[in-house]
Formats: structure tokens, sequence, C-alpha cells
């Protein structure tokens, strides 16, 4: 017998930690233009290559950017990246790659005994510099991230925004751009 998702638990805690927050956001009403960019921004940060800093790194840009970003939208992505986050493997070594490009620093061989190094607090300047070039990586990338994220996630928003929003996204705009408002002055 194969084994759903629902069998294992899988799809309530999914529908409760996800689904059910990006409702509530969408039913709120929030700009589709700021909701994909807070959405890219949570993810961008959250797939910083050291683990663990993700949420302060949320919590300073939404201190810095103010208005310009939703924090729960920035969290809930964040979130969602956080699987990529802790299989950084996946990542770290593109990012360790590409700062040592930028930097033209020597190749670290990412061995076993590098690791243990760097678990057992022995880290060598060698695997220091390592991460420095994973950093320097992540910095350089993160803006073409950031901006690709974006134009993923713009019309995804537009589409969410629309289907899900109890009001306009807009509140420039009106309920009904045909319908006039007339006032009338009476003398008194």
């Amino acid at each position: 017998m194969p084994v759903s998702p629902s069998m294992i638990g899988v799809g309530p805690w999914f529908n409760k930690k996800i689904v059910d927050p990006l409702l509530q956001i969408l039913r709120r009403g929030t700009e589709p233009k700021q909701l994909a960019f807070s959405a890219a921004l949570g993810i961008t940060l959250g797939v910083f290559p050291i683990c663990g800093v993700t949420v302060f790194l949320c919590a300073m840009a939404i201190a810095l950017l103010g208005s310009l970003c939703h924090s729960p939208s920035v969290m809930l992505a964040n979130f969602i990246a956080t699987p990529i986050e802790l299989r950084m493997c996946n990542l770290v070594v593109p990012f360790l790659r590409f700062g040592e490009i930028i930097s033209g620093g020597p190749h670290f061989p990412l061995t076993s005994d590098a690791m243990k190094k760097v678990l057992t607090g022995h880290a060598s300047r060698e695997v220091l510099l390592s991460i420095v070039h994973a950093l320097l990586g992540w910095l350089v990338a993160a803006p073409f991230i950031l901006v690709i994220l974006y134009i993923i996630f713009l019309p995804c928003c537009k589409l969410l925004v629309r289907k899900f929003s109890p009001v306009p996204s807009s509140p420039k705009k009106p309920l009904h751009p045909h319908m006039e408002v007339k006032l009338k002055v009476r003398d008194v």
C-alpha cells in the first residue's frame, strides 16, 4: 500500500504551517508587488550560507525596509526556505565556488576531515577563508536571486491576490470605476 502525505501527518502540518498563513495574508489585501518582493526577500535571505541566522537577517531587513515589505510574508517565505537552508550542501558549494572565482582564492577541497574540524571547533585558516568565500558568493548572487524570484512571484501573487483577496488589490482604485459620486450642496 502506498504511503500518502496525509497518512504520515505532512498534509495537516503543511496546511497549518504554510497554506493557512498564506491564505490569511492574501485575505488581508496585501499588494501583489509588496507580496512578491517580500516572498523573494524571505527566500533570498533564507538561503544564506550560515545556518541559524536567517531569522535575524529577516528581522533586520524588515526593520530597515519598514513598509516596503510585508513582514509576515518575509517570515513565511523564510520558513519555507528552511528545508533549502538545512540542505545547504546543495547551495553552499556553488556559493563557495562562486566566491573563490570572484576573489581569485584557492580551491578549497570539501573533505570529511575539513568538516570534522569545523564541527569540533578546530577550523583552520583555510576553512575560515572558505566560509568567507561562501559569504562573498552569496552577497554577489543575492541581488540576482532576489530579482529572479520577484519576476517569478509577481504574476503568481497577482493571481492569488485577485482570487483570494476580498478587497481590491490597491486602495487607490475605486470599487466600481464607472460609478460617479455626486455631492449635493444645500443652501442653509
